[in-house]
């Protein structure tokens, strides 16, 4: 088959390899659409400590044309959007079969860009912040894939106030179409929010952002980590501060959920498929590439700027 290899020197490749064969509780899926995302920027970046040569992708739709042992074979033939450890980026690929979910009412292109982004939002309005009616939510990286829709889900949730950090002046206009009531670009952050305080906050920053959040969470606010866009330098806390002020500091890792508890995020993936074939939110799919254009797309969204979820035709 052909795919696109990151090799032990840093680049990736298309290539022919093996088509892989499902394992048990897995299937195996000819892939008409990828998804992109942060997670390809880290293991082009030597992040992820996955053995060189592998063909990267974390995120695939297509339909599944075989299942491994303890996978019903009445799923042969259905489309799926199924989150993988990798290899996502060939003509076949692999996924458990608890993580590959039904497509039917979604095109491929979308159920692509539907990834790892939309259920990691839905979590982290609804099960790590629990966000309420009236709460007033922050989302930095907003025109992400995952602030995007976090918005959208924080308004569905009855937030009385949403306010996302991206983009620059250009991108505002847009701000609406998220469910924003306002886009502050991130060079004019923390200062375009004055002394305003927040209920919920989203980083998937780190570093100096990290801290200039927490001295805007209200009293019992929730700051939700689940990224270090900016750095991986840690930031130091103090525990007395958030008791005192009544705030928590919460983490959420989608990927480790995958590993521990599968059936979790297969929860909330498709009570989010539910939203978007009901048309309740929608996936800003702002670009589509060809597989040998994969390396520059993921030099494109690791310079930041970029909008929404880019996908990548397979076949």
């Amino acid at each position: 088959m052909k795919a696109l290899v990151l090799g032990s020197d840093d680049r990736l490749a298309l290539a022919t390899t093996e088509v892989p064969t499902p394992g048990p509780g897995e299937v195996l899926i000819r892939v008409r659409y990828a998804g992109l995302q942060w997670g390809d920027v880290l293991a082009a970046g030597g992040h992820f400590p996955l053995p060189r040569p592998f063909v990267p992708g974390f995120e695939a739709a297509g339909n599944v044309v075989a299942v491994g042992e303890g996978v019903d074979a009445a799923r042969i033939g259905r489309p799926v959007t199924a989150l993988t450890a990798s290899g996502a980026f060939a003509e076949f690929v692999t996924a458990p079969a608890v993580l590959a979910f039904p497509a039917e009412d979604l095109d491929l292109r979308t159920a692509a860009a539907f990834g790892w982004a939309t259920p990691t939002a839905y979590d982290l309005i609804n099960n790590v912040t629990r966000v309420r009616a009236g709460d007033r939510v922050l989302i930095h990286a907003a025109l992400g894939g995952v602030g995007s829709l976090a918005a959208q889900f924080a308004r569905a949730a009855g937030a009385a106030r949403v306010v996302g950090v991206g983009g620059g002046p250009e991108q505002a206009a847009s701000a609406p179409d998220f469910g924003y009531d306002q886009l502050i670009p991130r060079t004019d952050f923390p200062g375009a929010l004055a002394d305003e305080q927040f209920d919920v906050i989203l980083d998937p920053v780190g570093g100096p952002a990290r801290l200039a959040h927490l001295d805007r969470l209200a009293p019992h606010g929730r700051l939700a980590l689940y990224g270090n866009m900016a750095t991986f330098e840690p930031v130091r806390l103090d525990a007395n501060d958030l008791l005192m002020n009544g705030t928590s500091v919460l983490a959420y890792n989608s990927n480790l959920l995958s590993r521990t508890h599968p059936e979790r995020l297969a929860a909330s993936a498709t009570e989010a498929l539910r939203l978007l074939a009901d048309r309740q939110v929608h996936i800003d799919i702002s670009a589509a590439y060809e597989l040998a254009d994969v390396p520059t797309a993921i030099r494109r969204l690791a310079a930041g700027g970029t909008r929404g979820k880019a996908v990548v035709r397979i076949g």
